[in-house]
């Protein structure tokens, strides 16, 4: 049980961190790309929030495959 507590720990502070990314994104960058490429204005927030959500799902199922480790004893 305490092995899951620390897994499920370490989700939260990761989910905590891509929480600041998101918010971080959303105030600073997606301002900034609309203003380099107005062109861009009305799909950068979906292209950029696209972007970021595929990072931070890589980063967690890497996480998560990281902690699990490989069960086979044969290998």
């Amino acid at each position: 049980m305490n092995s899951r507590l620390k897994i499920f720990g370490l989700i939260a502070l990761l989910g905590f961190f891509a929480g600041i990314i998101a918010q971080v994104t959303a105030t600073y960058f997606i301002p900034w790309l609309v203003s380099i490429l107005p062109s861009l204005a009305g799909a950068s927030t979906y292209l950029i929030s696209g972007f970021a959500g595929a990072c931070l799902t890589v980063v967690l199922v890497g996480a998560w495959a990281y902690m699990t480790g490989n069960k086979d004893p044969y290998k």
